[in-house]
């Protein structure tokens, strides 16, 4: 029979990894002892809602006085609201109302960000904690509201944000929540208590902020935002309300019991 080179060297390779491979064995590559990695479980959301769609009609009422003067068709243009630019809408969405009334003008915006986490060790529950605690510390919450902020640095925001008193002329942007500092009420009567805090109750955790800005002679506005996180979804409502007058200050109670109110409404429906 005549020798044939590469038959031969074929076969000899074959026979050598039959003999010394462990590609059969799925656990070849294993090391004795060597802990098995799980993946992180994924988040509660997979979609997010239709955001001009997520507040119902009776409350943008409630919310918007102005547009009860308009037209019908002008309320329903009103009430539609627009939708916030986004490129990935199963990861952000947003929306935008504004009503101009006789005596005031009042804007609202709601956000939604659904966190995803492309690392296998961590969930996208905690990558929501972490944006979640990005968004708190940026509110720079004043540790005196007697509750110190989840994931701050501990410095205080009264000493830190530069906040000057309501109405002051600098126009800068303030923490006070009404004219008078007496309405922020005290630590001991919590009930009362305006100022901004974390809240309780609301989503797995919650914060409001409360803004009085005023830019030279122009009329002061307020805005009061309240941002909760539930599971891997992130939750921010804005209210604004800017009266016509320049010697009004809008009410902060008003709009923070609206916000609050708007923020456990949005909390209930994605539960549902």
């Amino acid at each position: 029979m005549a020798y044939v080179p590469g038959v031969a060297l074929l076969a000899a390779l074959v026979a050598g990894c039959s003999a010394g491979s462990d590609a059969g064995d799925p656990d070849a590559d294993s090391k004795p002892g060597s802990p098995t990695v799980t993946a992180a479980p994924p988040g509660k959301y997979k979609t997010l809602p239709e955001s001009c769609r997520a507040v119902p009609r009776s409350t943008l009422k409630d919310l918007l006085p102005g547009a009860a003067d308009l037209s019908d068709e002008q309320q329903d243009k009103v009430y539609e609201g627009t939708a916030t630019v986004t490129y990935d809408t199963d990861r952000k969405v947003g929306c935008r109302w504004k009503s101009d009334g006789p005596d005031s003008t009042r804007n609202l915006s709601i956000d939604f960000e659904r966190v995803v986490s492309y690392d296998p060790a961590v969930s996208d529950d905690a990558g929501a904690r972490e944006v979640y605690a990005k968004k708190e510390d940026a509110a720079d919450l004043p540790t005196s509201a007697g509750v110190t902020p989840s994931g701050t640095t501990g410095a205080s925001s009264s000493a830190s944000s530069g906040s000057t008193p309501s109405g002051s002329p600098d126009g800068k942007a303030s923490h006070t929540p009404s004219a008078d500092p007496s309405d922020s009420g005290t630590d001991t009567d919590p009930e009362y208590d305006l100022r901004p805090r974390l809240l309780d109750g609301l989503g797995d955790a919650a914060f409001l902020d409360d803004s009085l800005t005023r830019a030279g002679s122009t009329a002061r506005h307020r805005t009061v935002s309240v941002v909760f996180r539930t599971s891997n979804v992130i939750v921010s409502v804005h209210y604004t309300a800017q009266p016509d007058s320049v010697t009004e200050v809008p009410d902060s109670k008003e709009l923070q019991e609206k916000a609050q109110a708007l923020a456990r409404k949005l909390d209930e429906a994605l539960n549902d």
